[in-house]
């Protein structure tokens, strides 16, 4: 069966917002350094945290949800800000890492970065429901949506972003 993978576009003006606010972060943090390591498949976990700012940022545009986007997208982009190996048996980090890594991040993110609570709760709140509670914001929720999005493309290969 030959199925056309489904491209996803922000419009013109957004594509630039989001330019802007994936340059800005990546200047003033370690975000980069975390293309070294691996979240999904063969997907680096810098490039997971691109993909679910920029399916986070298409949710909002397409629906017209009205959002603060730089807190959408500086939330999805540090989501999983824990800068380290969560596949490496011998790491510091503790475990189970889907429990864990959600507060990680957040610290991390301090460290590098003045948060407003939307952003804060962006992250700390993005693996819900596995994690139990729930996101308090609507970047929240959009973030939640899309990183479970990519992360099911991402491990089972249906599309790379």
């Amino acid at each position: 069966m030959n199925r056309k993978k489904k491209q996803i576009h922000l419009s013109k003006e957004n594509e630039k917002v989001f330019r802007e606010i994936l340059t800005e972060v990546c200047k003033n943090s370690r975000l980069l350094s975390s293309n070294r390591f691996v979240q999904h498949g063969s997907t680096s976990v810098f490039r997971h945290s691109v993909a679910v700012a920029y399916v986070s940022f298409y949710i909002a545009e397409k629906y017209r949800i009205r959002v603060d986007q730089h807190a959408l997208i500086r939330g999805a982009l540090l989501h999983d800000y824990f800068l380290y190996d969560w596949h490496d048996k011998n790491s510091h980090h503790k475990r189970p890492h889907g429990f864990y890594h959600p507060s990680a991040a957040l610290a991390n993110a301090e460290r590098d970065f003045d948060l407003n609570w939307r952003v804060k709760n962006t992250i700390k709140r993005h693996m819900f429901p596995l994690t139990p509670i729930p996101p308090k914001c609507l970047e929240g929720w959009i973030v939640c949506a899309a990183d479970k999005i990519c992360s099911t493309k991402e491990t089972i290969k249906i599309i790379k972003f």
